[in-house]
């Protein structure tokens, strides 16, 4: 039975977290809107696994990581209006998901383990991508029950350092992030080409190393005058990832 004094008075429901729909592929990807940060990745992780509230399902709703994939088509939905002055303008980044960088390549996507953790070992992830036709240079798992989003791109597949859009947005890694089999990443396109910025693309973050290094790929534009370049980066861990965003992807099967 309630006391008096909480019998009375405004109630509400929270967190409240609004809902963006947009393309994804053949279908249509739902976020939570806006992005959840500025934290550190596995912040945000965190609070995307709280109970959030929404006025079409008041019993509430949850929320998981995105891809890679996933990610960027959140980012591409009216670029202009939304992702690029509440998150790209504002010194934040946007963490798309998580890759495993190794000594050959680079994975995007790893499935998690029976304890719930991502698979880094180099071994396993490529015993994964058994079957897995190389399409234009990179690798791409179908989706089932244990992948989504998987994929692997070698290093030769694309540059680093500081070049075109065009150049970045056929390579491999474009395509890997975006997780699709055209010769161009379209959504980072969008994101991109050919007005915001027309500097190109800086791909950081992407060396080889000795043993496999798990971090989160992300967008970030720093505000340097003359800049106008998107980086693409490759070298933020989970827990110490400075102030940037995600997308948390609507979890129906959750509820």
């Amino acid at each position: 039975m309630e006391d008096e004094q909480t019998q009375y008075g405004i109630v509400k429901k929270m967190p409240v977290r609004d809902l963006l729909r947009v393309p994804h592929k053949n279908g249509r990807l739902v976020v939570g809107y806006p992005a959840f940060g500025p934290d550190t990745y596995s912040g945000n992780l965190a609070e995307m696994q709280k109970k959030h509230f929404h006025s079409e399902e008041q019993s509430g709703i949850f929320f998981r990581e995105p891809t890679t994939s996933e990610s960027i088509s959140a980012c591409a939905y009216n670029f202009e209006e939304l992702a690029k002055p509440e998150i790209l303008d504002t010194l934040a980044w946007l963490q798309l998901g998580r890759i495993v960088r190794t000594s050959k390549g680079v994975f995007v996507n790893p499935p998690k383990d029976s304890e719930g953790n991502p698979i880094t070992n180099e071994k396993i992830l490529m015993q994964l991508l058994n079957g897995v036709k190389e399409t234009n240079g990179i690798y791409l798992a179908e989706d089932n029950a244990n992948l989504r989003d998987f994929g692997y791109a070698p290093y030769e597949s694309f540059e680093r350092g500081i070049q075109d859009c065009d150049i970045f947005l056929r390579s491999g890694l474009a395509r890997l992030l975006e997780h699709t089999e055209e010769e161009v990443a379209k959504n980072l396109r969008e994101i991109s080409w050919p007005k915001f910025y027309f500097r190109g693309f800086s791909v950081r973050g992407f060396n080889p190393v000795n043993e496999p290094v798990l971090s989160v790929a992300g967008l970030d534009s720093p505000k340097i005058i003359g800049s106008d370049r998107l980086n693409v980066g490759g070298y933020n861990l989970i827990d110490d990832s400075g102030r940037g965003h995600a997308f948390g992807v609507l979890n129906s099967e959750k509820s």
